[in-house]
């Protein structure tokens, strides 16, 4: 059954993509007046838990405008940046973002098995058709050793701050982002935290992939959080 709200699962592939190619322009803008910034902070945690550096081969999915981008090639890692959004990418490519830049779907990834020493993804889980289907992905084009490192937004635990975060993300965001962006895009985004699985059964689905030494980090009292694994060695 279709989530209230949200797209059927035939339909959310090109409803997302479209989306995303909409709201392309104002992207980056939107995030730090959304999250006062903060959101550039999870991105570094992430790549500092994942031990990025020099000698690492990174594939970035869903890089969206190229911030993971920036920050991996700062590190001095060869970076590839994929998304399926066209509009997305001119941005990244408007910043001369250092990094090989590639238009395709998270869940169908054009690259061989084992071909990266990294995978990062930024906020773009819960906008995949298949979560499954991307994560398999991610584990077969990642070599054993590797690391993975998942930043997604999350809903704080306590009933107060549940409900005070809520009244912010749930309300205060879509009425931003119908003001300052796009209603239609400033309304989903919230929304679409009902296709995240529950911590345990996303923990759990990247162990069944072959995933090992799985940790969960949260930021702003659970506002957010941080997935980070090791590809297991055979």
């Amino acid at each position: 059954m279709a989530l209230t709200g949200l797209p059927p699962p035939d339909q959310k592939r090109a409803r997302v993509q479209s989306m995303f190619d909409r709201i392309a322009p104002r992207y980056d803008r939107m995030n730090r007046l959304l999250t006062l910034g903060l959101d550039q902070r999870w991105r570094s945690a992430a790549l500092d838990a994942a031990g990025v550096g020099p000698a690492d081969r990174v594939l970035d999915i869903a890089c969206g405008t190229g911030d993971l981008c920036e920050r991996l090639a700062a590190r001095g890692a060869g970076v590839v940046g994929l998304d399926f959004s066209a509009e997305m990418l001119r941005v990244a490519r408007r910043r001369r973002v250092d990094a090989a830049l590639v238009r395709a779907d998270a869940e169908r990834l054009p690259h061989p098995d084992a071909a990266f020493t990294v995978v990062t993804c930024g906020f773009a889980l819960r906008n995949f058709a298949s979560l499954q289907c991307a994560l398999a992905e991610m584990a077969r084009v990642l070599a054993s050793g590797g690391h993975l490192a998942l930043v997604e937004v999350d809903r704080p635990s306590a009933t107060w701050l549940r409900a005070a975060h809520s009244l912010y993300f749930d309300r205060v965001v879509p009425r931003l982002g119908a003001w300052l962006s796009d209603r239609e895009a400033y309304r989903y985004l919230p929304a679409s935290t009902a296709y995240l699985p529950e911590a345990a059964k996303l923990c759990g689905m990247l162990e069944g992939l072959g995933f090992e030494a799985v940790r969960r980090r949260r930021f702003l009292l659970g506002a957010a959080q941080l997935l980070v694994a090791r590809r297991a060695v055979p």
